[in-house]
């Protein structure tokens, strides 16, 4: 470490910088707009699905007001003509009609819809399309198989970050499985197969149990169905068995639902969780040794999902066997979300339709920040403070390999969230207020920790007790959260003020000690105040470290 003072530089918590990304480019709209309101509706095979977002445009990301979805079932269509149903199109007539007036409710500014496989493939499908337009006044997409892998691919890439790194994204529809790979630039191969968790059951699985035999004729049909779109995936990336598996979809979250609960993982969210192919193995050979209303009974899944469970976790199972993938990890977002962002990108509020997701990490932090009506001066005063301290401290205060810059920047921008319920226990409320937020770009685990380290950046340490720190599992994790946690109380004792008055830190570090310079923002200013509040930070500091912290204004 350097024994004279210097002054830090380089406080971006991440990799690149896109902050001209934050900026609307389009004049379209006028400049006291800042929200807009789109919904967006995906007729499935199964089940027709509604988001309403609220789009912003400064910061060029959305976030869900309100989702919902209704079991339709058009992929229950006629057995001898493979039409839709009278009793399919008026289950989804009457649920569009619900959703519209719902998304009238909420003033949208606009509704897109798309529809997928069922209505593509049926001889009647653009009927139903055309009926929809002449009674309800909704005009319908209806998409191709390519084109539904890339609404799907842009939806998880909404809500993932993949730092730059290639992907595999899987969906498991009704009646398509959608193979994509892709990393935070391109989508390199969009694939789309005409299997689904619905289709098998209406072809192949119509007898209350599956004999062994059938089973694995399925396996047999479903691996000659995905093995043109896995040829082309594997002819298209050299190195197939590194890569991250994502799955979305209904019954990809139904399975980790049920393996989580097998495992009694309680889960606020799906999205982020991982699960192995082991995992998976398991519930599929207790799924397949139950009848239909021994599933209907299972927790964590409907009575429509327990019916089609089996053959969409046949699927699962096959993909991730064949393309030598012993985990997967959930994404809550896919088509609908998707289309929200190629809105956005054919309005112009992205600089390009891949371009936000590498910031997405921050995005969401910001929006979340503005959601609770955080000081953004103050809070970005105390993350580069935070920033100054941990980029200097290494080995002294922190022994973190860099995976906490990012958790602290977050929790050091979201801390105070909680000022507006209760001052004295603001602390308390912004854990809550955090950890039940949408932070997408994190893992389950990362959320966690964000919450913990601003809900310790005051007052007493971790206890046992405290449901914050029993939901840490991972030592590591927790080790994590005590170091990044005592580097924000640091930083936040220097947020007294309504503007800040300490312009950057200097830090020297010998030995057991660690020398804080205050540099004001102005010339002679008087840093009292500060100084005294971090006096108070000391004893706790040399408990938990045995280091001896001093402080010094730097004029």
């Amino acid at each position: 470490m350097s024994k004279n003072p210097v002054e830090v530089t380089g406080l971006d918590p991440f990799s690149s910088n896109d902050e001209g990304n934050f900026q609307s480019k389009d004049s379209r709209f006028r400049n006291n707009e800042k929200i807009r309101r789109v919904a967006a509706v995906d007729i499935g095979t199964n089940s027709t699905h509604l988001v309403i977002t609220t789009v912003d445009l400064k910061l060029q990301t959305f976030s869900i007001e309100l989702a919902e979805k209704s079991s339709t079932r058009l992929g229950n269509r006629d057995s001898d003509t493979g039409e839709l149903t009278e009793s399919a199109k008026k289950r989804v007539i009457d649920t569009l009609r619900r959703f519209k007036e719902l998304a009238l409710s909420y003033k949208v500014d606009e509704i897109l819809l798309a529809a997928t496989s069922a209505i593509r493939e049926a001889p009647n499908g653009r009927e139903l399309l055309a009926q929809i337009n002449e009674e309800l006044e909704l005009e319908v997409e209806l998409i191709s198989g390519s084109e539904e892998a890339r609404l799907i691919y842009l939806g998880v890439l909404s809500g993932m970050s993949f730092e730059g790194n290639p992907h595999l994204i899987i969906d498991i529809g009704g009646g398509s499985t959608e193979l994509i790979l892709a990393d935070s630039q391109d989508a390199r191969a969009l694939t789309s197969t005409r299997i689904g968790a619905v289709s098998l059951q209406r072809d192949f699985l119509k007898d209350e149990f599956a004999s062994p035999n059938r089973v694995e004729f399925l396996r047999t049909f479903i691996q000659g169905s995905l093995e043109p779109a896995v040829n082309k995936i594997c002819s298209r990336v050299n190195d197939l068995g590194s890569m991250v598996l994502v799955a979305t979809s209904g019954t990809a979250l139904a399975i980790g639902a049920l393996t989580a609960s097998e495992e009694e993982d309680f889960l606020l969210k799906m999205h982020g969780y991982k699960f192995s192919k082991a995992k998976l193995d398991k519930l599929l050979e207790k799924l397949l040794k139950m009848s239909f209303p021994q599933r209907k009974k299972l927790s964590f899944i409907s009575e429509r999902r327990a019916e089609i469970i089996v053959p969409g976790a046949l699927i699962m199972q096959t993909a991730m066997q064949m393309l030598n993938k012993k985990e997967v990890v959930l994404s809550e977002r896919a088509l609908r979300e998707g289309l929200i962002v190629d809105w956005m990108s054919r309005k112009g509020l992205l600089k390009d339709r891949f371009s936000f997701q590498g910031s997405i990490r921050e995005r969401t932090v910001i929006h979340q920040a503005e959601r609770f009506s955080v000081n953004r001066k103050r809070s970005e005063s105390v993350a580069k403070h935070a920033l100054s301290i941990y980029d200097n401290t290494h080995g002294v205060l922190h022994h973190d390999d860099g995976a906490g810059r990012q958790l602290l920047w977050a929790a050091a921008i979201l801390y105070s969230c909680g000022k507006h319920i209760n001052l004295s226990s603001y602390h308390k409320h912004s854990w809550y207020l955090i950890r039940h937020g949408e932070l997408l770009g994190y893992s389950d685990a990362e959320h966690l920790m964000i919450a913990a380290i601003a809900r310790y950046h005051r007052k007493n340490l971790p206890k046992k007790r405290h449901e914050s720190w029993q939901v840490l599992e991972q030592k590591e994790h927790r080790k994590l959260v005590q170091e990044m946690s005592l580097i924000l109380r640091i930083s936040a004792a220097l947020d007294l003020r309504p503007e800040p008055v300490v312009n950057s830190l200097k830090l020297v570090c010998k030995n057991s000690e660690v020398m804080i310079y205050l540099i004001p923002e102005n010339k002679n200013q008087n840093l009292a105040l500060e100084c005294w509040s971090l006096s108070n930070c000391f004893p706790i500091v040399k408990d938990m470290t045995g280091v001896d912290l001093k402080v010094l204004v730097d004029q």
